[in-house]
């Protein structure tokens, strides 16, 4: 293949490969980055005991999708909530010093005497490196009221049914958190409008810690208190199961079949059988699985049988004895 240039000479076949390849249709030039920080929108605050904890996720990058120009500054304020004024808002907020995000969330922990009795006006923007700032976040209004005092005396007990805790404390409601042995971390369990409520997932010999909160409820806000003292307990299984229940004996061509309803506990270990002879005392003569029935074999025609059955479970604890079944062996 030839090309004829402009002035005439040839150009070969690698000739015009280069000449293509420096085609191209040159646009209008884009526009600079505006770089503006993106608005935080997860602001959240509360009142914990004499703190108010506020806290949100930091945005990392600006309005045109682009990483933020570090280091950004946390603008966090807060200030009377009405008559409500942006701008005046802000000239008048108080500047809280910054904090370092831990895992992209900031936290903040501030007293709360200053503005005791008062509703505030919380909001937060970010200023990139190059000066331009977010807008302002989602305001949130927190009345704040003196501090809820925390529970005290929190008790925890064992019971059949799990740890049963009660404390002393004054609230719209209680939160209880706990941390079963293994756990790294407290993790809410319950919230209960009583001083008082029983972990059914506690287990016997596992030791499991418990903090409780009162929460008073302010308007549509709730205060919350500081946690209770750490209190825990590895509970120790000294409740025997139920007695069983509609114990029959039914006499055989050579034995006595017993059978009896089934017990429900989720840590049974079986039954065990006694029988007396006539009016002697009751002696025992077998440990069974738990399957509620047993035959009794041999027994001797014209005696009379008595039997009674009591149910245990695997930490060794015997029920009491059922009523007395009788069987007439003829």
């Amino acid at each position: 293949m030839e090309l004829r240039t402009p002035t005439g000479s040839l150009v070969g076949a690698f000739g015009v490969a280069v000449l293509l390849a420096g085609c191209g249709y040159v646009g209008e030039p884009l526009p600079p980055l505006a770089n503006v920080p993106t608005r935080v929108t997860t602001l959240s605050a509360v009142q914990r005991g004499g703190l108010i904890i506020a806290q949100f996720v930091v945005p990392q990058v600006t309005t045109e999708n682009q990483p933020i120009p570090h280091p950004v500054k946390l603008d966090l304020r807060v200030g009377p909530s009405e008559p409500f004024n942006e701008h005046e808002w802000a000239a008048s907020a108080k500047q809280i010093p910054q904090v370092a995000s831990k895992n992209g969330i900031a936290r903040y922990e501030l007293p709360s005497t200053e503005w005791t009795g008062k509703a505030v006006i919380l909001g937060v923007r970010l200023v990139a490196r190059n000066g331009k700032t977010s807008g302002w976040s989602n305001f949130v209004v927190l009345p704040v009221i003196a501090p809820p005092p925390r529970p005290a005396d929190v008790t925890p007990v064992a019971t059949a049914g799990g740890v049963r805790l009660t404390w002393q404390g004054q609230g719209s409601q209680f939160r209880v958190f706990r941390k079963p042995e293994g756990a790294e971390e407290f993790a809410l369990a319950a919230t209960v409008d009583k001083p008082e409520w029983t972990d059914p997932d506690a287990e016997f010999g596992k030791r499991t810690a418990y903090l409780v909160q009162s929460m008073v409820k302010v308007d549509d806000k709730l205060a919350e208190s500081d946690l209770s003292n750490e209190v825990s307990i590895a509970p120790v299984d000294t409740f025997p199961p139920a007695v069983p229940s509609g114990l029959h004996a039914t006499v055989g061509p050579a034995s006595v079949e017993l059978s009896w309803d089934p017990n429900t506990e989720p840590d049974l270990a079986g039954y065990r059988v006694y029988r007396a002879v006539g009016g002697g005392a009751f002696e025992k003569i077998a440990d069974l699985s738990p399957v509620p029935s047993y035959s009794d074999k041999p027994v001797e025609r014209g005696k009379t049988y008595r039997y009674a059955i009591t149910a245990f479970d695997k930490a060794g604890n015997e029920s009491a004895r059922t009523p007395a079944a009788e069987a007439v062996v003829e």
